[in-house]
């Protein structure tokens, strides 16, 4: 079967789906900005293309409602992103 998305779409569905696991809530575009390292509009251009490609649903105007339609366990492992470590920033 072919995957609906390619993997750096792969890896925003999989940081999603971590963040909500460990924070009980879904991230903001702010904090996935931070996670790998990318401009506000790359993150909501993102978000765009994932949701056209119907991999994700979200509430207009409504705060962290993004919401993952694929199953948990067809998503990649997450990565972290190259240069995000301590030793990176020295």
């Amino acid at each position: 079967m072919k995957s609906a998305y390619i993997t750096r779409q792969g890896q925003f569905l999989a940081y999603r789906h971590h963040y909500s696991i460990v924070n009980g809530c879904a991230p903001s575009e702010a904090d996935m900005q931070r996670f790998f390292q990318v401009t506000a509009p790359s993150v909501h251009q993102m978000m765009f293309t994932l949701e056209r490609r119907g991999v994700i649903r979200r509430v207009p105007a409504q705060a962290r409602s993004l919401t993952v339609i694929v199953p948990p366990e067809s998503l990649p492992s997450l990565q972290r992103p190259q240069g995000t470590g301590f030793k990176d920033r020295l």
